[in-house]
């Protein structure tokens, strides 16, 4: 490989959330196990050296007023678009700028909906879109995922379709791909709910942001993509967050090809002043969206591979009890904790401070919808997996 995704960094002193909060309540880190942090996504590889070439050289003009956005911002996500999705036509006047996914996917239902109104999200549920969109007034109806006879996420389409009907639903939110799950819906899958969605006229908000983290063999498909009323019933949001580790860069990207909700999502996301772009998170996305940044993305996927069948096979095949399935995206892992749990007579806030008082810092799922749950992130050094999956082994599940 090119490059190297195998370095351990030291990310204390640096104001990491990963690393510098333990988000278990009344957890510790024992005397002599280093923190292997597992949690928040974000990841624990250093980002292409083209982001941090363009930040360079934008700080290096010393004035960082006002500014109005560059073409090349927009040829940018163009063309990483077409290259990496196979999206034709995308203009300029289809984009615009989000200073966070979360504040777009709020912008977007707050002009397809009002306070109170009812909106379709699937469990597990980004714990994001639940305090997003319950702080600001809107109920939230949930449609259980479910694994099938293959071990697969699946959309319970008959389910879907009675709470959309039965809650007078106008508005859903479609994960895609899923988190936490890590699903990445088929084109045929994404056919049949958006069936269900134009039968029942309902827009949807489709968050994209792990759109280029996609494993093994499989393919995104954009939800606008499949036919010409999904491209305009459809909101779509990306960003290279996720990709490149640019969280605290903020910023994000909406794509809107119709153009009465392009101008009432422009109005809206304008009225509270807090969606004015950031000048070196402008600068980090064209560095990611690169030539480069495309190469470095191609071997993150493989690299995130490794390590997700790396972790799939060890919890199969040493923690008894435990339910996990692959994930086909993302680099988060979402396990069901109630056999093993009944079985040992231990409840999820024990095993979880068992965790991580062996330094593996992971994450507590109810928060998601389902009981009895961790998701674990997976993105740092494979040596690193290796070490907290044997931690776990020796001295939580197999104790």
């Amino acid at each position: 490989m090119k490059y190297s995704f195998e370095k351990i960094i030291d990310r204390t002193n640096s104001h990491a959330k990963a690393v510098d909060i333990i988000p278990i309540p009344e957890a510790h880190v024992r005397e002599g196990f280093s923190k292997i942090p597992m949690w928040v996504a974000d990841m624990n590889f250093e980002t292409v050296p083209t982001i941090p070439e363009k930040i360079i050289e934008r700080t290096n003009h010393h004035l960082y007023g006002y500014f109005i956005m560059p073409d090349t911002y927009y040829e940018s996500i163009i063309k990483w678009q077409e290259n990496r999705n196979q999206v034709k036509g995308l203009k300029a006047e289809n984009i615009a700028y989000e200073n966070g996914l979360l504040g777009g996917v709020v912008s977007a239902i707050n002009i397809l909906t009002s306070p109170g109104d009812k909106v379709l999200v699937h469990s597990p549920t980004y714990v994001g879109f639940t305090n997003s969109l319950t702080n600001k007034g809107y109920g939230l109806v949930h449609s259980d995922l479910y694994i099938d006879e293959e071990g697969i996420w699946r959309m319970d389409y008959e389910e879907m379709e009675r709470k959309i009907v039965a809650n007078k639903i106008h508005t859903a939110i479609f994960c895609n791909p899923h988190n936490p799950t890590g699903r990445v819906w088929s084109r045929e899958e994404i056919e049949k709910a958006y069936e269900i969605y134009k039968k029942h006229d309902v827009y949807v908000v489709e968050d994209c942001i792990w759109s280029d983290i996609i494993l093994g063999d499989n393919k995104f498909t954009p939800a606008q993509s499949i036919n010409e009323d999904a491209k305009m019933r459809t909101i779509s949001f990306y960003a290279p967050s996720k990709t490149f580790n640019l969280a605290g860069l903020v910023g994000s990207y909406h794509i809107v090809y119709n153009k009465r909700l392009n101008d009432r999502l422009e109005k809206e996301s304008s009225l509270p002043m807090y969606n004015h772009p950031n000048l070196l998170s402008v600068a980090a996305l064209e560095g990611a969206y690169s030539e480069e940044g495309s190469k470095w993305t191609d071997e993150l996927r493989k690299v995130l591979t490794k390590n997700i069948d790396f972790a799939y096979n060890y919890i199969k095949e040493n923690f008894k009890g435990v339910k996990v399935q692959k994930p086909q995206g993302t680099y988060l892992l979402y396990l069901d904790l109630s056999n093993y749990l009944k079985e040992n007579n231990k409840d999820l806030d024990t095993l979880l401070k068992e965790g991580v008082s062996v330094g593996v810092i992971w994450q507590d799922g109810r928060p998601f919808n389902k009981d009895n749950t961790i998701r674990m992130n997976l993105a740092l050094p494979y040596s690193l997996v290796v070490e907290a999956f044997e931690r776990l082994d020796k001295y939580v599940f197999n104790k």
